[in-house]
């Protein structure tokens, strides 16, 4: 860039917008360009919408029919709702309330003993072992650099991070492990994931499950409280009830 146009740029007058004059500061802020757009825009869509509801008013047919009109009266000029007989009383919906939360009680207990039953089988090993182990070993002053953690446990390196199974160098010695054939190896690792990921479809079904039957149970005692009503602690959400506080009443 040129002096010339550096000076030019610095004796560029800064322009404000004009305020309201002190004659006028009671109308308020003085409108500027943008907020005239923004009303005329406001003005214009809501002009459309009135001449399209006016449109569709004439070109309604006065002989046409609609359900909403069996169940809703013109009175006096106003527009009245019919009240509808109640399909079930209070009773009948108390019932049906308790059988569906009874129901998903019995799913949500199959579930819990269907994942008892998978744990059973499944050692968990893998999990346990991919966990951080956090074993402190203190040892004295300048043996640090010298430490063997395989030593010190008495087993092979690659067993020091096994939480289970990891059996000492004297008995490796004395076991004699039987030949397996690479294929049955395959087989029974595939199994033994596809075990896991049951299981944890499973775990996460039974906590659904738990979530439903606590806001269904909630909703149920929200229908009792009709003399004090609860005060809201905190929403629920997918994977959590809302919390109440009821009132405290004694019981003669």
């Amino acid at each position: 860039m040129s002096s010339w146009k550096k000076a030019a740029k610095a004796n560029q007058k800064t322009h404000k917008e004009r305020h309201q004059p002190d004659s006028r500061k009671h109308l308020g802020l003085l409108e500027k360009k943008k907020d005239y757009k923004k009303r005329a825009e406001d003005y214009h869509e809501k002009g459309e919408t009135l001449k399209l509801l006016r449109k569709r008013t004439l070109d309604k047919n006065p002989d046409e029919f609609y359900f909403h009109m069996v169940n809703s009266r013109v009175k006096d000029g106003e527009h009245h709702e019919l009240e509808k007989e109640e399909e079930h009383s209070v009773e009948q919906i108390k019932l049906m309330q308790t059988q569906d939360i009874k129901y998903i009680n019995m799913k949500r207990t199959m579930e819990s003993r269907r994942i008892e039953r998978l744990q059973s089988h499944l050692h968990m090993t893998d999990v346990v072992d991919a966990t951080r182990n956090t074993h402190i070993f203190f040892v004295d002053e300048g043996e640090e650099k010298n430490f063997d953690l395989a030593k010190r446990l008495d087993t092979h390196p690659s067993l020091i991070n096994r939480k289970s199974n990891r059996p000492r160098l004297s008995d490796l010695n004395k076991i004699t492990l039987p030949s397996v054939d690479e294929q049955v190896v395959k087989e029974s690792t595939k199994a033994k994931l596809k075990a896991y990921k049951e299981l944890s479809k499973r775990i996460e079904r039974e906590k659904q499950l738990t979530v439903v039957q606590q806001k269904m149970e909630l909703k149920r005692h929200l229908h009792d409280a009709k003399i004090l009503k609860p005060k809201r602690i905190r929403p629920g959400t997918k994977v959590s009830a809302p919390v109440y506080k009821f009132q405290y009443i004694r019981k003669k």
